[in-house]
């Protein structure tokens, strides 16, 4: 399976496309885009040529902590390891960056395969268009790079 993974300093229609299919038309949420696309760096993966997946992610505060989100995997895709490769992404991106920490605001639901992946909660749960959302962290300094 031919797999590309490209990082876009602009939000690719691809990544759109994605988001609007899983977020926007699975799960219902209408907030999808913000200001936020316009700075953060965006990733999609594709296999044989189609687009797979995609996240983005940004510098937060303090200097050295990253955040993640819209991470979105294609209905046909889900349950490959196309998740973790596409985060696994970020985190080396995120790392060559120098960040030294990624937050991200998970969809609890989506907790376990966060935890899986060396992700911790804090805080309490909330919510995000009515969805049960929770915040999560990772320190990149105690994880290796799978390059």
């Amino acid at each position: 399976m031919e797999t590309d993974i490209r990082v876009s300093h602009t939000l690719p229609e691809d990544a759109v496309r994605i988001r609007e299919a899983v977020f926007m038309k699975e799960q219902g949420f209408h907030e999808e885009f913000d200001a936020v696309d316009r700075t953060a760096s965006h990733i999609v993966l594709y296999i044989e040529k189609t687009p797979a997946a995609t996240c983005r992610f940004f510098p937060g505060q303090p200097e050295g902590v990253y955040i993640v989100g819209r991470i979105a995997v294609t209905k046909e895709y889900r349950g490959k390891g196309i998740g973790s490769r596409v985060l696994s992404a970020a985190e080396a991106a995120i790392r060559d960056a120098g960040g030294k920490q990624v937050i991200l605001h998970a969809q609890q639901q989506a907790r376990p395969f966060y935890e899986k992946l060396g992700y911790t909660a804090y805080g309490e749960p909330d919510l995000d268009e009515g969805c049960p959302h929770i915040w999560m962290r990772k320190d990149l300094r105690d994880h290796f790079s799978s390059k």
